[in-house]
């Protein structure tokens, strides 16, 4: 299996200060009070609301304000579980089980509703951690109300900046739409250059993937933004990324290079603005044809825009229902990585639970990735644990201010790789232990290296025994579905705009599941030329309709 691919480091992501600062002000919102209220034991319960602050930097204000309150309700329900458990059994073994059904059903719901990053590994982290508190039931409803409290905290931090640029999100996504049709059209005039032919794989054929799965992404950020009117310059600016794209199908007349490049120029200085939250950049004029397919775009999103934005909200909660895999997958091998650990001796069986839970992936060999991932970072997380604890135990005040740092480093450096996020998540997963009392560090070392091998070998055993079959099927349905809407015809404006978007989603959905599909073991053989075929239909197709 590829190692050096699965530790390379990418470059740093576009937003990453913006949840690193949200978790950090949230978390000092709750640590300083309890500080200075000498209540540093109730940690683990205000985190399990404040960390909440580290979910929806990508969705618009009106649809975070919703996604943080059910994501502060999921938090806290399975903290709830979880605690209720440890009140009621001192078995460790019915402790894991109930920790590891928890951490499927966080794997399950976070991938059918896309929250996004961080995904279910931060809740099922609380909600584990959670199950092997000391506790006494009478205490469980002013614990869950020290998270309700963190949640409000955590709400209030992540809906803020809309107060100073309520558009931000939807700038951010426009943005990336136009540099990936950007980075698309330079490809293109480098390949005319070279008189490259297009081949599925090829550097061209991956940036029109790569522009479709920006430009879908950008349109339903804009239509989950709830205010079509004051979003039109954005809709206007996103329209022009679509038209430069249609440029570079195969089957138009050949643009010249240099024009193609300008073209590009454009539309990054465009996303530039954007990002600088400036006064929204007007495209230029263009030839009549091309401006009245822009307007017939324009008018028939407006037109399409409720239907398409309930769909987009009904369909992952249907998918839920079609998600028993990934529940008995996290669930199974996080269940056997926590009585294997107890097998051991390990006092810590939680941490063997979450890491067999975040080693779980699209497919084995992701799966893979993020173990070697995993296992790499907790290793040196570890020995950096080690250095930084004479410094934490000067003082409440020296513990507290090193975990704020390490959750600010963190968001920047899992951007990177996730191992060199897992190296400063481990130091903060073992130094947030400290506020209950100052640990054997021998003992806290060996438990976290060891729960962290355990875990990663029972997730990826897992994986491996129990792959997804339905990979190559879901392939062919995206075919049967990319076919189909190449084959449809739209009357303008609304009728073509609801091809475009059935065009835009069954592409990138297409090439979603080949993706999983290839890197499942012992995977069905996938029609390699029958999905490049639809893939390069589709995108003539998308241009005839944008143009």
């Amino acid at each position: 299996m590829p190692v050096r691919a699965a530790l390379r480091l990418s470059p740093l992501g576009d937003i990453w200060h913006k949840p690193a600062l949200s978790a950090v002000a949230a978390l000092a919102l709750v640590l300083l009070p309890l500080y200075l209220a000498g209540r540093l034991d109730l940690v683990l319960y205000a985190a399990a609301g404040s960390m909440c602050a580290l979910y929806g930097h990508g969705l618009p204000y009106a649809t975070r304000a919703k996604a943080l309150a059910w994501v502060t309700l999921g938090m806290l329900s399975g903290t709830g579980v979880a605690l209720v458990t440890a009140a009621l059994t001192d078995s460790i073994a019915v402790r894991v089980a109930v920790a590891a059904i928890l951490a499927g059903l966080h794997k399950a719901v976070c991938d059918a509703t896309r929250i996004g990053p961080p995904g279910n590994v931060v809740l099922t982290f609380i909600a584990a951690s959670a199950a092997f508190v000391p506790q006494h039931l009478a205490d469980v409803p002013m614990h869950l109300g020290v998270g309700v409290l963190g949640g409000v905290v955590a709400w209030a931090v992540g809906m803020a900046p809309g107060l100073i640029r309520p558009d931000g999100p939807e700038r951010i996504a426009v943005a990336r739409a136009l540099e990936a049709a950007a980075r698309l059209l330079r490809t293109r005039a480098e390949n005319d250059r070279a008189a490259v032919r297009v081949e599925a794989g090829s550097d061209l054929h991956q940036a029109r993937q790569a522009a479709a799965a920006a430009v879908n992404a950008a349109w339903q950020t804009l239509l989950r933004s709830g205010a079509a009117d004051r979003r039109q310059g954005l809709r206007r600016l996103l329209v022009r990324g679509e038209t430069a794209v249609a440029l570079v199908s195969a089957e138009r007349p050949r643009v010249p290079a240099a024009e193609l490049v300008a073209d590009a120029d454009r539309l990054a200085a465009f996303a530039r603005e954007l990002r600088k939250g400036r006064r929204l950049p007007e495209p230029s004029n263009v030839d009549p044809q091309t401006a009245a397919a822009e307007q017939a775009e324009l008018a028939g999103i407006t037109a399409e825009e409720r239907a398409p934005a309930r769909r987009a909200i009904r369909r992952p909660l249907l998918d839920i229902a079609r998600r028993w895999r990934t529940v008995l997958t996290v669930s199974g091998g996080a269940a056997v990585a926590g009585w294997a650990s107890m097998a051991l001796g390990v006092g810590r069986p939680y941490w063997a639970v979450v890491t067999a839970a975040a080693v779980f992936a699209a497919n084995t060999t992701l799966s893979w990735n993020r173990a070697l991932q995993r296992v790499v970072g907790n290793l040196l997380g570890v020995a950096l644990f080690t250095l930084l604890v004479p410094v934490t135990r000067l003082g409440a005040l020296a513990l507290i201010g090193t975990v704020l740092v390490m959750q600010f480093v963190t968001e920047a450096a899992v951007t990177r790789n996730y191992w060199l996020g897992s190296v400063f998540v481990t130091t903060m997963a073992i130094l947030m232990t400290e506020f209950a009392g100052a640990q054997p560090v021998p003992a806290l070392v060996a438990d976290r290296w060891l729960d962290t091998c355990v875990g990663a070998a029972a997730g990826l055993l897992a994986c491996a025994l129990l792959p997804d079959r339905r990979a190559a099927q879901r392939v062919r349905d995206g075919l049967d579905r990319l076919e189909s809407a190449v084959a449809q015809e739209g009357s303008p404006p609304a009728g073509r705009d609801a091809a475009r978007g059935r065009l835009r989603a069954a592409l990138v959905e297409l090439r979603e599941a080949a993706d999983v599909a290839a890197g499942e073991w012992w995977s069905a053989a996938l029609p390699h030329e029958r999905i490049a075929a639809a893939e390069r239909a589709g995108h003539h197709r998308l241009a005839e309709l944008a143009t």
